[in-house]
């Protein structure tokens, strides 16, 4: 089921028209508005074969974002129900700080109408480069007082104002 939250996040990122009028179908005027920004200036995206640490890598004059899509029927996602995610997590972050990348979290929650996605980073310290105003402005992922990673859907910051961000400080 995941795989297919994959493709839905590369034809949105890619500026696919179909994925576009499909997923904003329940939005309202101004998620659809976000949404349709991406026409502008689509990602190459590219998907990752099998579990290479990262589901989507989106490109786009200079920036790279390394994309994992979660999906749940829950609002809340805790990383410690699945040693896979807190493993999988660590690794992520240890990658982007040696390549300069900033993680990227994308939140899909399921039978959400409207704009049913969220995106979040990981606490990293800092990032430089072009990035840096976003890694500042998007939502972390929380984490418990036993150090576990907890993502609140709806506590990201909803696609289509992320990509309304990222039109418009590459315009």
């Amino acid at each position: 089921m995941g795989k297919v939250f994959e493709r839905e996040l590369k034809g949105i990122l890619s500026a696919n028209s179909d994925t576009l009028e499909r997923v904003t179908k329940t939005c309202n005027t101004e998620e659809r508005t976000g949404y349709r920004r991406i026409e502008d200036k689509p990602f190459l995206v590219i998907r990752g074969a099998g579990s290479l640490g990262v589901d989507l890598v989106a490109i786009r004059e200079g920036i790279s974002l390394p994309i994992e899509v979660k999906s749940s029927t829950s609002q809340v996602l805790r990383f410690s129900r699945s040693e896979k995610l807190a493993v999988q997590a660590q690794e992520m972050v240890e990658d982007c700080r040696r390549a300069g990348l900033m993680p990227i979290y994308a939140f899909r929650h399921k039978g959400q109408r409207g704009d049913a996605w969220r995106m979040f980073t990981i606490e990293m310290g800092s990032v430089n480069g072009r990035l840096r105003f976003m890694y500042e402005r998007l939502p972390k992922i929380e984490a418990s007082k036993g150090g576990n990673l907890i993502m609140r859907w709806k506590d990201g910051m909803p696609l289509s104002k992320f990509i309304d961000y990222l039109v418009s400080i590459q315009s």
